[in-house]
This record gives C-alpha cells, structure tokens and sequence, in this order.
C-alpha cells in the first residue's frame, strides 16, 4: 500500500477514525481558530482556513460552531490562544515523523508527547532532523469506481495536479500546494467525491514495517492522534494489507 495514504487506510481497517473518539470537532475548531488568526476571517483570502473549513463541513459540522471558531481566531470572541509546534522525532524501524501541535502549554505537550514516544519505541529528535525528507503537497484519493485511470489522469492534470498514482482501490492524486483547491473543485464539478482531501506532508522515502515495529507504530499513530494537541501525524512508514488484516484482528 502506499506510503501517502498509509494511515487513513488503516485507521479505516481498524475502525479508529477521530469522530469515533470524539476528538474531530475539537481539533477542527482549533485548526479553524489558529488559521484565522494567522490569516484573517476571510475564507476566501486564506487558503488554510479555507481547508479546514472544508474538513468541518465535511464532517457535518454545524454553522455555528464554525463562525465562532472562525470569529475566536480574529479576537471578535474570546477565546484560549494557542501556540503552534512542529515537533520532529523518529519511530519504531527509523521511522521519520512530523507531529503538528496547537497547544495553549507547550512544557506540558512536549512531556506528555515525549512520554507517547517512549513507551512506543520512538523517540523525540532535533530540530532539522526529519524535516528534510518531507514536502508539503496536495493528496486526494478518489475510489476507484467513480473514475477510469485517462479520465481522471487527464481531468486533475488539466487542474494542475503532477502525479497520480494506483493504490489498490483507489487513485491518488497529488498537487503542488497551490493547485490543491482548483483540483479538488474540478474533481467535484466532474461528479466525484474524493474520500480524502488534504494538504499534507509527503514523505520522499518510505520505511516498510512488518512484525512488532508495525504493530508499535500503528499503537503509536493512534496515542498520538488521540492527544487532544495533536492536529496533524506525519509519517514515512508503509505496512502490507496482509499485516494490517493481522494487526485489526488483533485489536
């Protein structure tokens, strides 16, 4: 399986997607709160607050909630501010990870962020350690029943997509930065409803895992994306269906 759609693959086999812990709404608005106040209210002006406003959506989330994120991060409500990091580090089998944070008490999140590594075979890494393997670049999938490989080939490069790949059940689908939005828009107004959507941190290698370093970072994955300062998990780990069949049985 690929290496980019790793972990949205297996949290889907093992059934341990954020809304069924209850963290989704959480770490949206928080996402929301932060790109606002960074770059303004305006969904239209700010690329990043366009995208999360997207994944509320996308998640059902009312407009409410996403007006008063919105309205927090511009100081037009009161709200917590909060402080972003991008902690670098290294998991089971060499694995490299970006692991983003908002948190509004950096000394307790790095603690309680180091103390999820240690107990998984990982271990926190200096700053630059990591970093350098990764790009950020726009991934979408889109099911494989919705779309033959030219007419989505030819549809997201036309958008201004540079790669697309066969991972099995579905294509990938990857875009500079910039062309992210306009590829998904097209997508849509052609009739398909990709399954993920985001900017992302790709990796330029990838590590295949099998055995206990597998099982430990699919635990280590799931502690990290649980913390409720933890937006976003990025990691350059591949792990065979066989074993994520074995890994999902096994609880």
């Amino acid at each position: 399986m690929s290496g980019h759609s790793k972990w949205a693959t297996i949290k889907h086999k093992k059934g341990a997607a954020d809304a069924r812990r209850g963290k989704v709404f959480t770490k949206i608005i928080k996402e929301m709160t932060v790109a606002a106040r960074i770059g303004g209210g305006d969904i239209d002006a700010n690329p990043r607050l366009r995208t999360a406003v997207a994944a509320a959506k996308a998640e059902n989330m009312p407009a409410d909630n996403i007006k008063r994120a919105i309205q927090k991060g511009t100081g037009e409500l009161p709200g917590a501010s909060f402080e972003e990091s991008i902690f670098e580090a290294y998991g089971p089998g060499g694995v490299a990870l970006l692991v983003e944070v908002a948190t509004d008490n950096r000394n307790r999140t790095i603690s309680e962020i180091r103390h999820i590594f240690s107990k998984n075979g990982g271990n926190l890494g200096e700053h630059g350690c990591v970093a350098w393997m990764f790009h950020k670049k726009g991934y979408i999938t889109v099911p494989k029943e919705q779309a033959d490989e030219d007419t989505l080939l030819t549809l997201a490069t036309d958008a201004g997509a540079e790669d697309m790949r066969d991972d099995g059940s579905q294509w990938e689908v990857i875009t500079p930065p910039e062309a992210f939005h306009t590829v998904t828009e097209k997508l849509k107004e052609a009739g398909m409803t990709p399954a993920s959507a985001e900017l992302t941190m790709v990796a330029q290698t990838n590590v295949k895992l099998t055995g206990k370093p597998a099982a430990q970072m699919v635990r280590l994955m799931e502690e990290l994306e649980d913390h409720e300062d933890v937006q976003h998990v990025h990691a350059n780990f591949e792990i065979e269906d066989a074993e994520l069949h074995e890994l999902a049985k096994a609880g």
